[in-house]
């Protein structure tokens, strides 16, 4: 109970303290901001990979594996991806972070990693 504690108050710090709004409104590229920003603005991309490197160094710091903080960086970049094309809602991609966090106690538990 410890450790799933340990990954969702990493989970809340990555997307609500250390998410800035800049980041939270650039990481879609169908951002508003794409429509009138010049070419020295970095790309959506840029920003989602960056937030979900936060995310990958929260399960990593948690975990003690850096095989988890990759899976969660990946995951977490497709979850927010999928959230910004409106493929779900705000909802969706809460539980789906949940769900692997939940998958990472499961695993070290086991003793996979």
């Amino acid at each position: 109970m410890t450790l799933f504690f340990q990954f969702l108050v990493g989970h809340a710090l990555g997307d609500y303290v250390f998410q800035r709004d800049i980041m939270a409104k650039s990481k879609s590229r169908h951002a508003a901001i794409y429509k009138t920003a010049g070419p020295s603005f970095p790309a959506w991309y840029y920003w989602l990979a960056s937030h979900a490197l936060v995310h990958g160094g929260a399960v990593f710091i948690v975990s003690g594996s850096m095989l988890l903080g990759v899976v969660e960086t990946v995951l977490h970049f497709l979850i927010d991806f999928c959230k910004c094309e409106h493929w779900f809602n705000l909802h969706v991609d809460q539980v789906l972070h949940i769900l692997c966090k939940l998958a990472y106690v499961y695993i070290i538990y086991q003793g996979w990693v």
